[in-house]
């Protein structure tokens, strides 16, 4: 029962003041009834009829009731209840590995082209996590930690921004696929959290490196680390844009060429062999759909605990019930004392 901003462990005790009306009136009627002594004539104290130590005896006898009704109250046991609830996160780590060859250029995923698409996708994956440390590697014929894991979901979108493919990285071109499964796998070995998962993306198959498929994948695993491979851009005949600068000092793109190819079965076996998944993402809304497929499969447990206190304060009226009782017996037995 919820009644004047408190909870009342006891409200039955609220009858009992249904009683003090019938107390006050059986306690006033015998007071009438009590005389202290007779004379013959009262016309002389007519005048003081409702003055004086009078007026203080029904006040004394009012402070009486209520601090009867204080300690009733104090008997309903008013409370407050503070309710908290602490969460238990069991949170995983991510790293998203992402190839920068340059063959991500290649203009057949919006906004502009691969690598945008694969970027865009990315900063709306980690938008919807909350308690999940996400680290970024990227790749090309060589990897590199762009991020290592981490709760700065902030600092891992600025970086993802910053990413350019290896032409203008100037970094050694390709696509070593062993190399940067081994170096995301390296960013997972030392996680202590229940699911490591490895998010790797590419549109060509291994081609350059130190470290074949076969093993960086055998590292994953062993370090108990689960795959989700993806296939970027469509396989087959293409265009690279190639970007060089004239004479004058202008950015020109021109085209040349390219035979897109991704190697299915060997990611498909990335993902089989660690009890991951393979998808394949040919246009910007079918990547969108992947990372919201992992999204849901990857979920954080969330385990809710609630707490609930009470906070008494009966001892407040009853204090108070008793400070007033003793005032009402001193007066009574002191200066509103009756004589015979």
């Amino acid at each position: 029962m919820t009644f004047l901003g408190f909870i009342w462990a006891n409200p039955w005790a609220f009858l009992l003041l249904l009683l003090l009306p019938v107390l006050y009136w059986y306690f006033h009627r015998a007071q009438k009834k009590k005389a202290t002594f007779q004379i013959s004539n009262v016309q002389i104290f007519k005048a003081w009829q409702g003055r004086g130590r009078v007026q203080l005896v029904k006040l004394n006898t009012i402070l009486l009731f209520v601090s009867l009704a204080l300690m009733i109250v104090a008997l309903a046991r008013p409370q407050t209840r503070d309710e908290k609830t602490k969460r238990t996160l069991d949170g995983l780590d991510i790293v998203i590995v992402l190839d920068i060859s340059d063959s991500m250029l290649i203009e057949d995923m919006k906004p502009v082209n691969r690598m945008e698409a694969a970027k865009e996708t990315i900063a709306n994956f980690i938008k919807q996590r909350t308690s999940d440390r996400i680290g970024i590697v990227i790749f090309a014929g060589e990897a590199f930690t762009l991020v290592p894991p981490t709760l700065d979901y902030q600092l891992i979108e600025e970086r993802i921004a910053q990413i350019q493919t290896a032409q203008k990285a100037r970094i050694k071109d390709g696509t070593a696929i062993g190399v940067a499964t081994a170096a995301g796998a390296a960013r997972l070995k030392d996680s202590q959290a229940k699911t490591r998962v490895m998010i790797f993306l590419t549109d060509g198959e291994n081609n350059s490196g130190m470290i074949d498929p076969e093993t960086g994948l055998e590292i994953a695993k062993g370090y108990g680390i689960k795959i989700y491979s993806i296939g970027l851009g469509k396989s087959g005949p293409t265009k690279l844009p190639i970007y060089s600068t004239d004479m004058f000092g202008n950015k020109v793109k021109r085209y040349q060429p390219f035979e897109s190819t991704v190697n299915d079965e060997l990611l498909a076996l990335m993902a089989s062999t660690t009890g991951g998944k393979y998808f394949r993402a040919t246009r910007e809304d079918s990547l969108a759909g992947v990372f919201n497929e992992i999204n849901s499969l990857e979920t954080t447990k969330i385990e809710d605990q609630k707490y609930v206190r009470y906070n008494e304060y009966f001892h407040l009226f009853l204090i108070w019930g008793v400070i007033l009782f003793l005032i009402n017996r001193i007066l009574n037995y002191s200066f509103l004392k009756r004589g015979p």
